[in-house]
């Protein structure tokens, strides 16, 4: 199914399409693998969820090497533009368009990768703080009844 309303309208779109067909939504692939990283997370003590927290929010603020190489390669084109264009334009040769088609799809699929893993990790992110403030909260019940 293919929109240009993004991934969030997706999902909405499946969950009407599973509500409409009569199944649950837990029976759905996206929801398992929700509820599988949440078991594994809720199994893990709480320092241990903090260190991975704080592991998630290097990822999610600097995922890779990826926005260096978007930033920076076109610069690194322009140093060389005079060897490059001589080399690519030489005797009517179509070598600049493939050169070209390969750059802007190798510039796609990096951009594409980037906000895919900081999405990922932000997803992680939410679901730790999830967990760790459900257990402050009933550390904080607890420590009241006393």
């Amino acid at each position: 199914m293919f929109s240009l309303k993004g991934d969030a309208h997706k999902v909405f779109l499946r969950l009407k399409r599973t509500l409409h067909n009569g199944d649950t939504i837990i029976d759905m692939k996206e929801y398992k693998e929700i509820d599988e990283i949440q078991s594994l997370y809720r199994s893990l003590d709480s320092n241990t969820l903090q260190l991975i927290h704080y592991r998630m929010i290097k990822e999610y603020n600097g995922s890779g090497m990826i926005p260096i190489l978007v930033s920076s390669a076109p610069w690194l084109l322009l140093l060389f533009s005079k060897q490059l264009s001589a080399y690519l334009f030489k005797e009517g040769k179509w070598l600049w368009a493939v050169f070209s088609t390969v750059y802007i799809i190798a510039l796609a699929v990096s951009v594409i990768l980037h906000f895919r893993e900081k999405a990922w990790a932000a997803f992680h992110m939410e679901i730790i703080q999830d967990i760790l403030k459900e257990r402050g909260n009933a550390n904080n019940k607890g420590q009241s009844n006393s």
